[in-house]
């Protein structure tokens, strides 16, 4: 591996940061998504949040109090050696409603300490400037990324942070998972849909807002500091044919593209041939301003970060057992072992991803989210051993390796998701644990928010200590 490789840890505001009634932060998209088994309904956007249950709780607005614990938490990441750290703000901790003219200076102090914090101990901070996230007046208001104003708020919100942290932060992710919004619109981007509407036209309009506003941060960002580099992210994950049947690659290839299609655009800088087609035959026209095609092309981005948790298979026929891996249908793969959540775990699926996606853009890539979901159960002594988590992660850390390596593909870093025990953005529990911390807190908010340090905290700064080349 490269010597200056970025090794860290990845959180979201939205999973972990809490204090949702701090520093004049606003209500936020993540404050309303409950948990239980009104969870689903409402990040899919069939649901309104205002018809929940008096009773409903929301997971999102305590999580693990990172907003309390940062710095106790830095100086575990510290201790274990981490390069950089990825985490996201919370845009309404700096726009409270979205449509201010200026940010809450609360909100700026508070991640100004934090990213000074990682400074002091030599970690390089890596911003997500959207992950799941939207000030909750912009979706009730103006109906979220349907609404072209949005852009406008997005921008303001991405100019005051670019002046703010000038010369603090260098690498920037303008949204997280952004194919998200396809699967999950409401808690992907604040999407509610009303009855009868064209569901499909008003993801892909989001989608195309989403698109200019993103390339439109790469170029202020750039006017602000020439230094900064600015990515895209994808929920990334090679779609695999169940069987060599024509029509089962063909299915594959179809799938791969529903991903592909946001990073051809902000990489690429236009829309390819196959999304064209798509919206004409479905009937569905974009709005769009005068400038978005020019825009689109002339600022793309720098990098392409991603998250890998799992391969897909699909049938053309629809058949076959079905398998977990996040919000993706798959059919069940017959060569590989699932996790306790039944996802499938497959460490070559990662090179072979990873290979997909410099051989289509030729930009560098950055790992910013792999981990494996499991329980982990203190034993009398209070000591987590999670070999488990070690076992997955090391066989995804040397398939990394071998793409980078082996296969010369241009990597700049990898930060493992959930480095921090945090709530899982699709169930909402805190028993799906991924870190290498633990945070004593249950699936109903009981605990204490003591952190323990399991045995992969101990592995993984090894791992960095030495280049990953202890693993060979």
């Amino acid at each position: 591996m490269r010597k200056d490789f970025l090794w860290g840890g990845a959180t979201a505001a939205n999973q972990c940061e809490g204090g949702w009634q701090e520093g004049k932060r606003g209500m936020a998209l993540v404050d309303v998504i409950p948990y239980g088994e009104n969870r689903m309904p409402v990040m899919e956007g069939r649901m309104d949040y205002r018809e929940l249950p008096a009773d409903s709780i929301y997971p999102g607005r305590e999580a693990i109090d990172l907003y309390g614990h940062y710095k106790e938490d830095i100086a575990l990441f510290a201790e274990m050696g981490f390069r950089c750290y990825r985490f996201s703000l919370s845009w309404s901790r700096i726009f409270p409603t979205g449509e201010e003219t200026k940010p809450n200076e609360e909100g700026l102090k508070f991640y100004e300490a934090l990213i000074d914090e990682l400074l002091q101990y030599g970690i390089e901070p890596v911003v997500t400037i959207c992950h799941f996230d939207i000030p909750l007046n912009l979706v009730d208001k103006y109906g979220s990324w349907r609404n072209r104003k949005v852009i406008d708020f997005y921008l303001n919100y991405c100019d005051a942070v670019f002046r703010y942290f000038k010369g603090k932060v260098r690498y920037w992710i303008t949204f997280n998972e952004i194919n998200m919004l396809m699967h999950l619109p409401f808690m992907g981007a604040g999407i509610r849909f009303e009855q009868g509407e064209n569901e499909l036209a008003v993801k892909y309009q989001a989608a195309h807002n989403e698109l200019t506003a993103s390339a439109y941060a790469v170029k202020l960002a750039h006017e602000i500091n020439p230094e900064y580099q600015v990515g895209c992210m994808l929920a990334a994950g090679s779609v695999y044919p169940y069987s060599c049947r024509p029509e089962d690659v063909w299915e594959s290839m179809k799938r791969d593209r529903e991903n592909y299609f946001f990073i051809d655009v902000q990489a690429r800088g236009e829309y390819p041939a196959y999304a064209k087609k798509l919206l004409e035959q479905k009937g569905i026209q974009l709005e769009m301003g005068p400038w978005d095609t020019r825009i689109l092309k002339e600022h793309t981005v720098d990098f392409i970060s991603l998250s890998y948790y799992n391969s897909r298979c699909v049938r053309a026929d629809g058949q076959g057992e079905a398998s977990g891996g996040n919000v993706f249908a798959s059919a069940k793969n017959p060569y590989l072992e699932c996790s306790q959540w039944g996802w499938p775990i497959d460490p070559l699926g990662l090179r072979i991803t990873l290979n997909a996606l410099y051989d289509r853009y030729q930009k560098p890539l950055f790992i910013v989210e792999n981990g494996l979901g499991a329980r982990d159960e203190p034993d009398e002594n209070g000591r987590i051993a999670d070999d488990y988590r070690i076992d997955y992660l090391k066989a995804h850390i040397l398939a990394m390796m071998d793409a980078a390596d082996e296969d010369g593909v241009d990597l700049i870093g990898y930060t493992p998701w959930g480095c921090v025990d945090l709530i899982s953005a699709t169930t909402g529990e805190m028993s799906k644990r991924y870190g290498f911390i633990y945070v004593d807190k249950d699936d109903k908010g009981n605990g204490t928010w003591k952190r323990v340090r399991k045995k992969s905290f101990f592995w993984y700064r090894e791992v960095i200590e030495a280049n990953g080349e202890n693993l060979r």
